[in-house]
């Protein structure tokens, strides 16, 4: 196998790609929007629960070790 063999099949795989592409079924506007305000609402409560579970547990170890 020589250094050519795969640099000849780039344009096969491009052309792959694109016929994949055009199988797959994209969002609509309003379904992307609301994936993206229940991703962006989920980064922010799992941010709130760890940050209230570390000053939780930072009190915790407090108490124990004073």
């Amino acid at each position: 196998m020589s250094l050519i063999d795969p640099i000849r099949k780039i344009p096969t795989f491009f052309s792959e790609v694109k016929g994949e592409l055009k199988k797959s079924t994209w969002p609509s506007r309003d379904e992307l929007v609301e994936s993206t305000i229940v991703v962006i609402l989920s980064v922010i409560l799992l941010g709130v629960f760890i940050g209230v579970s570390d000053k939780v547990l930072e009190l915790v170890i407090k108490v124990i070790t004073t």
